[in-house]
């Protein structure tokens, strides 16, 4: 089964974007996260209707992240990005008469919504501003010039 990186993906956005203080084009962050620049803007225009980041058209524009990191969490952003679903395990539902099935998906049920909640209130508790200080604790740990040297693009 495939899974779903979205998130993984918009955060990795952000915290390239965050290393910046001039606007990104769609162009750039595609280079930087290997995709199409069409998939950049699909994914930062959902962002900007949520008020997460803008973008200015011409000369000198681009994305820039229109909130305080400390603001944003990673719960933020998954919900801007539709929730998309967080368990990719299931049950049965060959034999919706049989009380064996009943009973397993009845604790599976049960174990699925504690699951996610529990995940998502983490996800809750975790802001791009603690994301983009692992970072910089993880760029400080290795030898390099520049934190250009750290991140791709």
């Amino acid at each position: 089964m495939k899974r779903d990186s979205r998130l993984s993906g918009v955060l990795h956005v952000l915290l390239h974007m965050a290393e910046r203080r001039d606007p990104m084009t769609s162009e750039a962050l595609a280079q930087a996260m290997q995709t199409h620049p069409v998939v950049i803007r699909r994914i930062l225009g959902g962002l900007r209707d949520a008020g997460f980041v803008r973008s200015e058209k011409g000369h000198g524009g681009g994305w820039t992240i229109q909130r305080a990191l400390g603001d944003i969490t990673m719960r933020d952003i998954y919900d801007a990005i539709g929730r998309p679903a967080l368990m990719a395990m299931g049950h049965r539902t060959d034999a919706p008469g049989c009380l064996v099935e009943q009973a397993v998906n009845a604790a599976l049920d049960t174990s699925f919504r504690d699951a996610e909640a529990f995940l998502l209130a983490r996800f809750a508790q975790v802001t791009l501003a603690e994301l983009a200080a692992d970072f910089h604790a993880r760029m400080a740990a290795r030898p390099a010039t520049s934190v250009k040297d750290h991140i791709h693009g």
